[in-house]
């Protein structure tokens, strides 16, 4: 039987826990901006690029109002349009690959390793004379095969952009994702490990070319107030969530420890099932386990038992790109890419936050082993 907890819920993701332990310094920081009337382009949002880019080693670091606008503005700095290709991988979330259609740009898919990010021995075979760039998603949290994807970038003369959106603090071989590329692009949605309350995003580069587009780019092609020097948009990351972010900059080091615990208990825990697969870090990277993905058999059935225990869980994500309405138009079908299609009938994301109490762990281990073992 499961540990007993009572009647409370586990739920997937709890950010009133999180806000409840931080509230009054939230509460302060966001009275400051409205006493200080700064709310576009502020002197938070200064410091909170200035500190985020020290937090992930690049030289710069930008914001805009969101990742997907992070992934537009790095794709426009590199000139990326109509009749270019960009290799991408089909398991992300849309916006990874709505961006490049929306550049008018073309993605060209390739298939994923067993750790979920691009397989860099299927890149080679789908380069063309019109490759631009390589769009690389370290998802779950976990590093992509860096050197690798660098290696073959450099080979073929083609830009390496990181969609770093669930792996801030996430290392490849003692370096920080987003620092590899020509730009890293990170999400400060919600429910990201370090997160905005509020849609958010970041762009960081060593490019002091690629800096300076971005500044102008992200905020409506303004060189100046009076002289606009680009056809661009409004990109901005407001100065109130930059205040927010700051305070929570103070806590991501400790939140993502926690986040590596709780994973690995589960490791421990889970391990010997043999219906299901955990992940565990390589020797080359430090992940940061936004998601803990495990593959289970019976997925959908063990997620139904799941709820009736009252235990939160979710699918990141069910649908391959190239499956969806809107990817079938990239010309692929069932049976393109083995791999991301068998993923994504087997994955299951557990909760792992880090406010989760050692009896919600207990019983989230507990349930699954009655599941499968029982």
């Amino acid at each position: 039987m499961a540990r007993a907890i009572g009647t409370t819920e586990i739920p997937y993701v709890n950010l009133r826990g999180q806000h409840a332990a931080i509230r009054a310094e939230l509460l302060e920081a966001i009275a400051e901006v409205i006493d200080d009337g700064q709310f576009i382009l502020g002197q938070k949002l200064v410091e909170f690029e200035k500190q985020f880019a020290q937090l992930c080693g690049t030289r710069y670091a930008v914001g805009s109002h969101s990742e997907t606008a992070a992934l537009l503005l790095s794709l426009n700095c590199l000139g990326i349009g109509p009749g270019d290709e960009v290799i991408t991988v089909p398991n992300s979330f849309i916006a990874t690959t709505s961006s490049i259609r929306i550049m008018g740009a073309t993605p060209v898919l390739v298939d994923v390793a067993e750790d979920y990010n691009i397989d860099p021995a299927k890149i080679v075979a789908a380069v063309t004379p019109r490759t631009r760039a390589i769009l690389l998603v370290h998802l779950t949290g976990r590093p992509c095969a860096l050197d690798v994807v660098l290696n073959i970038a450099a080979e073929h003369s083609l830009a390496v952009i990181e969609d770093s959106a669930q792996a801030v603090l996430a290392e490849y071989r003692g370096r920080r994702v987003g620092s590899f590329g020509s730009t890293g692009c990170f999400s400060l949605h919600p429910l990201k490990t370090l997160n905005a309350c509020g849609d958010g995003g970041v762009v960081t580069t060593n490019s002091v070319d690629i800096y300076e587009q971005l500044m102008i780019l992200r905020n409506i092609g303004l060189k100046t107030r009076d002289d606009c020097v680009a056809w661009s948009h409004n990109s901005r990351l407001d100065n109130l969530q930059a205040a927010i972010l700051l305070v929570k900059l103070r806590y991501v080091e400790r939140w993502t420890t926690r986040r590596r615990e709780n994973a690995l208990y589960y490791q421990k825990k889970l391990n010997d099932i043999p219906q299901i697969k955990v992940p565990k870090d390589k020797d080359s990277e430090r992940a940061v386990y936004h998601t803990f993905v495990i593959e289970a058999e019976r997925r959908d059935e063990l997620q139904r038992f799941l709820s009736s225990r009252r235990i939160g869980s979710a699918i990141h994500y069910p649908v391959p790109i190239h499956l969806s309405t809107v990817g079938r138009e990239l010309g692929y079908g069932p049976g393109s890419f083995p791999v991301a299609e068998r993923q994504a009938k087997r994955i299951l994301s557990l909760p792992i936050y880090p406010e989760l109490r050692q009896e919600e762990l207990d019983a989230v281990v507990e349930a699954i082993r009655d599941f499968y073992l029982s």
